[in-house]
């Protein structure tokens, strides 16, 4: 698992490395949540394919079971989207509900991620 350390205004995390999928199961965000305390880390910038096959079904629970998983440590998830994933109309109700709290956002933009992460509001996307 290869986990690139970044620190914006202060605030460390970890980001995943596009295209490599390190999550295949939901018990291996225990693994990532070690890297994250490891490295100071309170935030994660992740790409889709770092992301269990199913992440964005809801009807698996995955993404449920990890975004848990991730509050509970109070560890933020920023994900930058490709432009070829297709989110499900439910998945984007999650996203706009998700859009209250600050644990979970969607990007568009690694930038916007990173800016979330270190502590800007950024702007998130909230469709499918």
């Amino acid at each position: 698992m290869d986990l690139l350390v970044h620190e914006v205004d202060g605030q460390r995390f970890l980001e995943g490395t596009p295209g490599q999928q390190f999550i295949e199961r939901i018990d291996d965000v225990s693994f990532v949540l070690g890297e994250c305390f490891g490295n100071t880390a309170h935030g994660l910038l992740l790409y889709p394919e770092n992301l269990t096959v199913h992440f964005f079904d809801l009807s698996s629970g995955e993404a449920g079971a990890i975004l848990q998983k991730l509050r509970t440590y109070h560890v933020r998830l920023a994900i930058v989207r490709s432009h070829t994933l297709k989110l499900s109309r439910l998945f984007g109700e999650v996203i706009a509900d998700e859009q209250r709290g600050s644990d979970f956002r969607l990007f568009d933009e690694r930038s916007a991620a990173e800016a979330w992460l270190g502590g800007e509001s950024g702007t998130a996307r909230h469709g499918g």
